[in-house]
């Protein structure tokens, strides 16, 4: 029971210090294109859990849905985040489930960062655009998903 427990233990901290090291390297690196997330749909108290946004890559833009983003503040009536799209050779890799991870972020991008990472390796750094307003990731993560 013990050897278990430590295994997973092992396996948690090995994956986090590499979700943390893909995260360092992005934000050394050239972005591989931008996004924009807007929000007008808030409930007090339990914050936004879904947004559209757009995704420039490669001189295109491509629209999107995120559900998991969830706004801090109270009373916010628009929510809206930019930010830099790292590792990202193919569309169709943009498109699936990011974990959050912020170590290192606030140094290089900024308080407020929230950096994450999808199973395709592609890392999204965000931050509000109206100050003041924060926001985070449902525990769950975020989904994207790509819109026709």
């Amino acid at each position: 029971m013990k050897n278990t427990s430590r295994i997973l233990v092992i396996l948690v901290v090995a994956v986090t210090c590499l979700v943390i090291q893909n995260i360092s390297f992005a934000a050394q690196e050239q972005p591989s294109g931008t996004v924009s997330i807007s929000s007008t749909s808030v409930a007090i108290g339990f914050g936004v859990n879904w947004g559209h946004g757009t995704l420039n890559f490669n001189g295109k833009e491509y629209k999107f849905k995120i559900n998991g983003l969830s706004v801090v503040d109270l009373g916010v009536s628009t929510v809206e985040v930019t930010g830099e799209v790292y590792h990202l050779q193919h569309l169709s890799d943009f498109a699936g489930n990011y974990v959050a991870a912020s170590a290192g972020i606030d140094a290089v991008k900024g308080a407020g960062a929230t950096a994450m990472e999808n199973e395709h390796d592609v890392v999204l750094i965000l931050k509000s655009v109206k100050q003041g307003v924060q926001f985070t990731l449902a525990v769950g993560g975020a989904r994207v998903k790509l819109l026709e």
